[in-house]
């Protein structure tokens, strides 16, 4: 096996903490989902303890990357070149991932002892633990076979976490879903057989320098982008993620739609970028379904009637604005600055609906154990019991109306910015309708809470701290805004 490390342009003498790092970063999941296993962590801090090597190999690597810039893997294995990569967008998705999956993870126990406490979960743990690996080796990934493994890897896990309720309708969702992402996958497969016939190669930078705009890479990039596009559920692909949602236990339906979808969108951008880098027509395609998925995803939220499918069916219209800015960051001929600042403004936004879309699902998790109920109507009267986690739930709402100072305002602060330089005004009108409709879904669910003529009910106590560790991640999504210049200088190689 031949081993090499460095840059892309330059080569340095890695330190020993380099190496660690990577290794901690992929394999330490794993660990703590074993010993999860073994054990079953009934309390909060034992798993904050698990997670803190995690967090401290992720700020390792990033203070290497920040220190002498790209850092990059290589491996060959039978004639197969494995290659890794670590650049300022890496850094920004792995420290998104491992706080996020830290926070649901510490939420875990308390949801678990008050939801099923004669059930011993064994396999949530180590479930957890291999999605976490496969989302850090997407985020690392600079090849085609890598890359397959890990979204593989990542799919498996997000199915088996989302079986592990046992009820009939979490099964059919689950096995419903499995299906979508196989189908998924074997586009995806399909896609990249025909790169690698054409070009003979899985690496991306050798893919990048020699693939022609002609019609294998179209073919590819259309197949790979509807398998992605069903992963990601992009709208008219999102069918299955609703019920999902409304049949996965809280901490489940917080990874997913916080980190999940966002790993195949990640692919997406990434292959696109290489395989359609003159090509506007899929990228305004890909735009004008996000426009679509602004509105019917606020529409399908402002009439649910429950609490979970008013948060899954938000999650389409706001990855709505994601696809809205694909032709700014893929289109032809955009101009510098309308560029850069879609480019900030959608992994600023998609960074601050992870936050806050985890935050939210733990909210309504906790508003739900509380009442015993899952409807909008049974909130009446919660407003004199749980307004902390109303206004953990008005917190991540804020993020994803785009006020400020969240980074949802930011987000879209840039995002705007780039559409009227580039005179795209039919999408301007489109981010603010979603504004708008998001606002309204928002404040049914404080209308029925605040209706004080409701009758006072019983309502469960909370395990300590699931309220405080939903309130961290909410408030992250604001800091995340007023700091905006921080994650954006590291996305743009800061320090290097």
């Amino acid at each position: 096996m031949i081993w090499r490390f460095g840059l892309y342009e330059n080569t340095f003498d890695p330190l020993w903490t380099t190496h660690w790092a990577l290794a901690s970063v992929l394999l330490l999941p794993l660990v703590f989902g074993a010993f999860g296993a073994v054990f079953r962590p009934s309390r909060m801090l034992p798993v904050a303890l698990a997670c803190l090597p995690i967090l401290l190999a992720g700020g390792l690597m990033v203070l290497d990357y920040q220190q002498v810039g790209l850092l990059r893997w290589q491996w060959e294995v039978a004639g197969l070149e494995l290659t890794l990569r670590f650049s300022g967008l890496s850094a920004l998705m792995l420290l998104i991932t491992q706080w996020t999956a830290a926070a649901v993870a510490v939420y875990t126990p308390g949801y678990l002892q008050l939801t099923y406490p004669s059930v011993k979960v064994r396999w949530l743990w180590p479930l957890m633990g291999l999605l976490v690996s496969a989302l850090s080796l997407i985020w690392l990934s600079a090849d085609l076979l890598v890359l397959y493994a890990a979204l593989e890897l990542m799919g498996l896990a997000a199915v088996g976490m989302l079986l592990l309720s046992g009820k009939p309708a979490a099964l059919k969702a689950g096995m419903r879903y499995l299906l979508l992402a196989l189908v998924g996958s074997l586009a995806f497969l399909l896609g990249g057989a025909l790169l690698v016939s054409q070009w003979g190669t899985l690496n991306l930078a050798a893919l990048a320098a020699q693939v022609e705009p002609e019609p294998i890479a179209w073919v590819a990039a259309a197949l790979m982008g509807a398998g992605l596009a069903l992963k990601a559920a992009l709208f008219p692909l999102h069918g299955w993620l609703t019920p999902v949602h409304e049949n996965a236990w809280t901490p489940v339906s917080a990874l997913h739609a916080a980190l999940v979808i966002k790993a195949s969108l990640y692919i997406l951008i990434m292959l696109w970028s290489i395989l359609l880098p003159e090509t506007l027509l899929a990228p305004r395609l890909v735009a004008w379904l996000g426009m679509l998925a602004i509105v019917w995803g606020g529409l399908v939220a402002w009439r649910a009637d429950s609490l979970k499918t008013l948060i899954a069916s938000s999650t389409v219209g706001q990855l709505g604005y994601l696809m809205v800015a694909f032709p700014l960051v893929l289109g032809p001929n955009i101009a510098p600055l309308p560029l850069s600042l879609a480019w900030d403004g959608f992994w600023l936004h998609l960074m601050g609906h992870a936050l806050a879309k985890a935050a939210m699902f733990m909210a309504a998790g906790n508003l739900i154990i509380a009442t015993g109920e899952s409807s909008l109507k049974a909130l009446a009267g919660t407003s004199r019991r749980l307004p902390l986690s109303l206004l953990i739930f008005g917190m991540a709402a804020v993020t994803l109306m785009g006020l400020p100072p969240s980074a949802g305002f930011t987000a879209k602060w840039l995002l705007l910015q780039s559409m009227v330089l580039t005179q795209q005004w039919v999408a301007v009108a489109a981010l603010l309708a979603g504004t708008l409709l998001t606002a309204a879904y928002v404040f049914r669910v404080f209308r029925y809470s605040f209706d004080e003529t409701a009758p006072r009910h019983d309502y469960q106590p909370l395990a300590p701290g699931m309220d405080f560790i939903a309130l961290c991640l909410a408030v992250a999504a604001f800091a995340l805004g007023l700091l905006a210049h921080f994650p954006l200088a590291l996305l743009h190689g800061g320090g290097a």
